[in-house]
């Protein structure tokens, strides 16, 4: 039963971290959006449709995030000598869709 308690609080908490960067967009502009997705540490990929520059582009959506991680070995006080790994993120995307056909 903690289980399922426990795997239903990680899924609403991957859930609304998902939803947190589309609700940045709404009062940013496109190029402000973009730099704070990159700035917490995210490699923004940009689907654009138009041709106007990115000043005067509209962010149509955010979404997709996507973090990969990998275990790696913890080396440091407290082991003992254990061989422990840990989760280190490697990581992370998200799509920007941006409106510049004005």
């Amino acid at each position: 039963m903690r289980t399922k308690w426990t795997i239903a609080a990680a899924t609403i908490g991957v859930c609304g971290a998902a939803l947190a960067p589309a609700v940045l967009a709404s009062a940013e502009t496109a190029q402000e959006t973009i730099s704070k997705l990159q700035s917490e540490g995210y490699t923004v990929t940009i689907d654009k449709l138009g041709t106007a520059p990115i000043s005067q582009c509209e962010v149509t959506s955010v979404r997709n995030p996507q973090s990969t991680s990998q275990l790696v070995p913890f080396v440091g006080p407290g082991n003992n000598g254990d061989r422990i790994l840990v989760e280190q993120q490697t990581s992370q995307t998200i799509s920007v869709s941006l409106d510049c056909t004005r």
